[in-house]
């Protein structure tokens, strides 16, 4: 059984990381609600240029991009961009291994694939396993701001746009109503006419206006101009959306990691209180039963030595 002395220093030691993982706790929190109002702020923006773009569908029904699939022929992509968003540190619970088994899964299906990595956890983990990387952006994970999604939305259009790419695709945890987190697999590019004509969809990550109706509009130079030109735009504002997310679900998962690491230390300190306890009680006895036996011992040798006077 240990001592009294070091089970006090092991409550101690409980004491010290409970705090430091209750820190973590308020830290994660204060970071995802700044996240979120960031995101709000830059919202209107986004609702505006998808607007856009549903107008300029509405009112010329034969507009063509390289952005979108043709009305017809459309052909199965066979080289792929995937994206993949971890975080940059653990403590997170299972947040980045379930990103990495979704990413790993997908790579599986394609064989002509190219790697794009947010996050120092993902960067580790393909570079130990020896899987390519194209492109990692440093930093990003942990500071998800407009620019840094304007940065990497350039350099997977300018690999699109050159035809090295069918298909852009990103792979990053969604927070569910504030609570749950999933990993989604979304496709970025080549977008799909049908989700700006008619009734918006209700996964779209900014809300259409049902009131806009489509008008006689002009052009210029054309149609098509206008849009390539909006597509960086929305892009950027769909990925920093989605870097947002997986900040908040990181966060989140941080959250209830430290949640229970909390919990566990307080239960841990109840048992160990405990054995202290037992300990300290068990030495108390010890010393009481000691100095009645020594009390006992010198009457007895009081009572001799009167004996052989």
């Amino acid at each position: 059984m240990p001592s009294a002395k070091v089970i006090k220093n092991r409550i101690s030691s409980v004491n010290n990381t409970k705090k430091i993982t209750n820190a973590m706790y308020l830290i994660a929190s204060t970071k995802m609600r700044k996240a979120k109002s960031e995101l709000d702020a830059a919202r209107p923006y986004f609702n505006i240029v998808e607007r856009e773009i549903k107008r300029i569908f509405e009112t010329k029904s034969n507009v063509n991009s390289d952005y979108f699939y043709p009305e017809t022929g459309r052909k199965p992509a066979e080289r792929y961009a995937y994206l993949v968003v971890t975080a940059d540190k653990g403590l997170a619970g299972a947040y980045n291994h379930n990103i990495i088994v979704a990413a790993d899964e997908e790579m599986k299906r394609h064989k002509n694939v190219k790697l794009y990595v947010i996050g120092e956890y993902g960067r580790q983990h393909f570079k130990r396993h020896k899987i390519p990387i194209e492109k990692s952006f440093l930093y990003t994970a942990q500071n998800p701001t407009l620019r840094r999604a304007k940065e990497i939305t350039a350099i997977l259009l300018n690999e699109y746009r050159l035809n090295n790419i069918d298909e852009i695709r990103i792979i990053y945890s969604n927070l569910k109503n504030g609570v749950e987190s999933e990993v989604v697999v979304e496709k970025l590019l080549p977008l799909d006419r049908a989700a700006f004509c008619g009734k918006p969809k209700a996964e779209s990550r900014f809300n259409h206006d049902p009131s806009d109706k489509g008008e006689d509009y002009e052009f210029y130079p054309t149609a098509t101009d206008v849009l390539d030109s909006i597509i960086p735009s929305y892009v950027a504002g769909y990925l920093y959306g989605a870097l947002i997310d997986s900040f908040c679900s990181e966060q989140n998962a941080r959250m209830t990691a430290m949640n229970s690491a909390n919990d566990n230390a307080e239960k841990l300190m109840e048992e160990l209180s405990m054995e202290y306890n037992r300990v300290r009680q068990a030495a108390i006895t010890q010393e009481i039963t000691e100095v009645a036996a020594g009390a006992k011992a010198q009457k007895k040798k009081r009572q001799r030595e009167a004996e052989s006077k």
